[in-house]
């Protein structure tokens, strides 16, 4: 059963016997077996020097089947409730006995061979952690090899693939949730210890500072947290051949090896390093250190701590985080095409992520001091001060700072260099809340809290001495080190021999003595935890922006946050930020607003020398979305001076296939201009990338050759507003549609009177949380106030479908909602409402909307009334526009849709047969925003020259008759009942693209839009 291959058809047999459940099967068969399918398969038990034990004594029972440290307990049917508990019973007491007979972390199976049941002891009582069902039909090999192996983590010399590290260890991997419980159970065991709770302050406390309102201090967040960096620091010493499972615990979190080969700034000690303080925390390390020991770190040749964090931290966490890595091959192509004198020029990536960019720029100084014959030693020194990344995120940059020693090379780590400080530091690039307080006119300071006599101490550091960055780490660290150490209270030690090891000068001598008396206070009291971790990480990216430290290549991938993504407090300070800057686009482009671009405009400002270079992957709206106007002009204020900037060019990467990134992207390129040179702007002509990428590709040399790139002009350069723009709405926002959208009822054989009717609240399965969990609304409401709505379902090309129906308080043109209003006229309307508003006032998450005010959102409702006898209409996201026209007048136009009112239905034909043209998509998309694939078509369709209907016009008059011809023939065509719109609309393009009417309308759009 070798996993990567699949699953080999001689063990089909075997693994369909085990699946299956027969009466007369007995335990002893099903036992030998899964005994020969363990055998079989490729778990590298060989390898591993592990037997397969049957039978083993284990307190006053017998293990059915041990292997390593997982008991297997086999019991012919387990549907049987309590055959179950009997069966779970005994397997507890199997996995608490060689639990503490080895002081290591057992893992229990419990199989019938179709089900099999992971347990491990949360306490001293047993959990079920996860479960996988083998289907006797067609039993899948492949996935039952990956969940056993999860559990018994016996592979030996796994290569870290992407695949593989995401199969294995990632989220949804065995390993990672039988890790995730296990540590979880130990949090909660020791959450009051004050160890454990000051960590937590810590590192809450410093993610607040960075992220503000984004960071929920969850103690599901800080497990998740450690798991990861515990992870990442046992990684390191596995990616330069130590064999972490000979160290200590204690050794692997703290980096004690790391630290006597005088290689800083890899582990450190730091929030995270409580597992091992508290009882248990060692065999959960020894536990976690088996499973990441399966692969063969050494063969790590790129950055694939991106795929483990990826994996392991779920997607909504990293899009509230804007996180979005940057693949390999696009990384190491962006470095070579910026950075072209590496023994010359300083690189800052200010949003490191897991260290990509870092990794290619680290390769990038290390070729070319080799070409130059410079010295192991030398080189090593001087690429910490040539290439330097700093990251908001604890994770991310531990993860980083594995890439940068795996791009260092274990092979390059020998003796032939001095101590070398690895340059990835954890700090807030964007100084939302910037931290002038660490730096007095001659000292950088931290402060380390309050004494006894609530007295706040200081650890001070001479302030030259950040201006060796690999130095003054060495400094802080060995104090620490020193001031952790034993101490005879009568004969304090002398740091004579530290000075002079550290050549620190006579003058700074007594300020650093000082901080270190206040270092022995802090340990001897118990408050000496990771000060000196957090000073040096806080400290980095201030350095840089204050003192002449500024870096000649600024490069990377920013975070990418919509406005409308931003927790409230974040979107204050966002929008003052971009304001003060001259970024901010209000109106009906705010929610649009992006993070990205005020993070390099102000990494501009704070990082970059003047005629430095910079290279940023961004959203590709970057290029020609009406909100990054004030970003890309290149012109920036600021307090002080402000920030001018040349750009040089960009890369338009929409048209990938499939798309690098989640949503589209670009790549901007330019450069910090003297005050008193002009801004330029980011040109009008782009380098336009087409083609479909080759899958599994990580280098530029592999995927070069399947990227088409010509120069083109951008989008924006020659746009002529259509005359209908002005006029075009999107429909109203209704939502939660679980107080609106309902189903009715004739209200049962006596009925309820002529203008009443009995309304249910429509369910759906898309709906989230908090309103999925909201208990339907029901009652008898007026008639009158049931409108027809037509959702992004409700249109197809040329066709308006069946709408759905919702309670709407609308009374004519206005909202029955406010003082004064007629609603308690209609007590059953009056009654939904007030039933909705209590819902929404408990669970909505803004507190700037009432019920009503969501509803009406910039009067997109009412503005629909009275409504014109005809609109055209279309979708407002989507692979292709659809558009058709409503004759309803009553209908309402919920925000999934455009409209605009039109005149005549020769007006409305000769839209449709535009709008619903496959040309009309191929010229539109290029303006859309993007997500997996092109999709929000909004209003960027009227930025086309799209001319006012003119019945005079032949043209027009011909598209006018192309389009009732094709209205025609979608009319015609039937549809399966409860057939989706989606396929509807396939079916319908289909059948279009067929007519011979379809290419003359193709030629005539192109014709009139030039």
């Amino acid at each position: 059963m070798h996993a990567p291959d699949g699953f080999p058809a001689s063990l089909q047999p075997l693994l369909a016997r085990i699946a299956d459940r027969p009466v007369t099967r007995s335990e002893a068969t099903l036992q030998a077996d899964i005994r020969q399918l363990l055998l079989a398969g490729d778990f590298s038990l060989a390898d591993s020097h592990l037997d397969i034990n049957l039978e083993a004594p284990a307190g006053n029972g017998r293990i059915d089947i041990e292997v390593g440290y997982t008991v297997i307990e086999v019991k012919r049917r387990l549907q049987n409730g309590r055959v179950l508990r009997e069966a779970e019973r005994q397997l507890g007491g199997y996995v608490r006995s060689r639990s503490q007979e080895s002081g290591q972390r057992y893992v229990g199976i419990l199989t019938d061979g179709a089900t099999w049941r992971a347990y491990q002891l949360t306490g001293n009582s047993l959990a079920l952690i996860d479960s996988h069902t083998l289907a006797a039909a067609r039993p899948d090999g492949l996935a039952l090899f990956y969940w056993l192996e999860g559990v018994l983590a016996t592979s030996q010399r796994v290569r870290p693939e992407p695949a593989e590290v995401a199969r294995r260890l990632g989220a949804a991997s065995t390993s990672h949730k039988l890790d995730r419980a296990a540590l979880a159970a130990l949090y909660d065991e020791h959450a009051e210890l004050p160890t454990v709770q000051l960590k937590r302050k810590l590192w809450a406390e410093l993610l607040d500072s960075a992220l503000g309102t984004q960071f929920v201090d969850d103690p599901d967040l800080f497990v998740e947290h450690t798991l990861l960096m515990n992870s990442a620091h046992i990684i390191a010493h596995l990616v330069v051949g130590i064999d972490a499972l000979e160290l200590q615990p204690q050794d692997l979190i703290t980096g004690q090896r790391f630290d006597q080969a005088r290689i800083l700034g890899v582990v450190e000690h730091d929030f995270f390093g409580w597992t091992t303080e508290v009882p248990g925390g060692r065999e959960f390390i020894q536990g976690l250190t088996r499973r990441l020991a399966r692969f063969d770190w050494l063969r790590a040749d790129h950055d694939i701590l991106k795929v483990l964090y990826e994996s392991m931290i779920g997607t909504e966490t990293r899009k509230r985080m804007g996180e979005y890595y940057t693949p390999d091959w696009l990384a190491e192509h962006l470095v070579d095409t910026v950075v072209t004198e590496p023994l010359r020029q300083r690189v800052l990536d200010p949003a490191c992520g897991s260290g990509t960019f870092l990794f290619h720029a680290v390769r990038r100084y290390l070729a070319a001091a080799d070409a130059a014959a410079i010295p192991l030693d030398a080189a090593l020194t001087q690429l910490t001060k040539h290439v330097v990344g700093v990251d908001l995120h604890p994770v991310a940059v531990a993860l980083a700072r594995v890439t940068y020693l795996l791009a260092i090379g274990h092979e390059r780590l020998t003796d032939q260099r001095d101590a070398i400080t690895i340059p990835v530091y954890l700090g807030d690039s964007m100084q939302w809340r910037e931290r002038r307080d660490l730096f007095s006119e001659e000292h950088v300071r931290i402060s380390a809290g309050y004494n006894a006599n609530e007295v706040e101490e200081w650890l001070r550091f001479p302030k030259g001495l950040l201006k060796e960055p690999s130095r003054f780490d060495q400094i802080v660290a060995g104090l620490a080190g020193i001031a952790a150490k034993p101490r005879d209270p009568d004969n304090p030690p002398s740091l004579a021999a530290f000075f002079h090891h550290m050549k620190v000068e006579p003058d700074d001598q007594p300020m650093i003595r000082g901080t270190f008396e206040a270092m022995c206070r802090l340990h001897d009291e118990g408050r000496d935890h990771i000060w000196s971790y957090y000073l040096r990480n806080l400290a980095r990216p201030v350095w840089i922006a204050l003192h002449d430290n500024r870096v000649d290549v600024l490069i990377g991938n920013p975070p990418w946050l919509a406005y409308r993504h931003m927790p409230s407090g974040m979107q204050a300070m966002f929008k003052k930020l971009c304001q003060d800057r001259g970024l901010w686009r209000g109106g009906q482009f705010a929610t649009q607003q992006d993070l990205s671009g005020l993070f390099v405009a102000r990494a501009v400002q704070q990082y970059l020398r003047d005629g430095g270079m910079f290279a940023f992957v961004l959203p590709n709206a970057a290029l020609d979305g009406e909100h990054y106007e004030g970003f890309r002009s290149g012109w920036y204020k600021d307090e002080g001076e402000p920030t001018t900037v040349a750009f040089t060019g960009s890369w338009d990467l929409r048209r990938l296939r499939p798309h690098p990134f989640p949503r589209g992207a670009a790549v901007v390129f330019g450069r910090r201009a003297p005050t008193t040179d002009s801004p330029r702007s980011l040109p009008s002509i782009t380098e336009r990338w087409t083609g479909r990428l080759v899958v599994d590709a990580r280098s530029w040399e592999q995927t070069a050759p399947s990227i088409h790139r010509e120069h083109l002009p951008l989008g924006r350069a020659s746009l002529v507003e259509s005359p209908y723009k002005p006029h075009v709405r999107n429909g109203a926002t209704i939502f939660p549609k679980v107080l609106f959208f309902v189903e009715t009822d004739t209200g049962g054989r006596l009925g309820l009177g002529s203008g009443r009717r009995f309304v249910r609240s429509a369910r759906s399965n898309l709906e989230k949380a908090p309103w999925k969990d909201q208990p339907a609304l029901e009652g008898v409401v007026e008639s009158k106030f049931i409108r027809r709505v037509l959702l992004g379902e409700s249109l197809v090309p040329y066709r308006i479908l069946s709408a759905k129906e919702a309670v709407l308080p609308l009374d004519g043109e206005a909202l029955m909602t406010g003082p004064g209003s007629r609603l308690d006229y209609y007590f059953g309307l009056a009654e939904w409402w007030r039933r909705a508003e209590a819902i929404w006032e408990t669970h909505r998450s803004s507190a700037r909307f009432t019920l009503a005010e969501q509803l009406d959102f910039r009067h997109k409702l009412t503005a629909q009334f009275p409504a014109p006898p005809l609109r055209l209409a279309y979708t407002a996201s989507g692979m292709h526009v659809a558009a058709a026209i409503i004759d309803d007048p009553t209908a309402v136009v919920e925000h999934k849709l455009y409209w605009a009112p039109i005149d005549s239905w020769e007006e409305g034909h000769f839209l449709s047969a535009i709008l619903n043209s496959p040309v009309l998509t191929e010229l539109v998309r290029p303006m859309m925003s993007y997500g997996k694939d092109e999709r929000d078509i909004d209003k960027h369709l009227w930025n086309l020259s799209i001319p006012r209907y003119d019945d005079t016009d032949p043209t027009h008059q011909r598209l006018a008759d192309y389009g009732r011809n094709q209205f025609q023939i979608v009319a015609g065509l039937d549809f399966a009942e409860g057939m989706n719109f989606v396929t509807m609309r396939r079916r319908i393009r289909a059948v279009l693209g067929q007519h011979p009417a379809t290419s003359e309308i193709e030629a005539a759009i192109r014709a009139m839009l030039g």
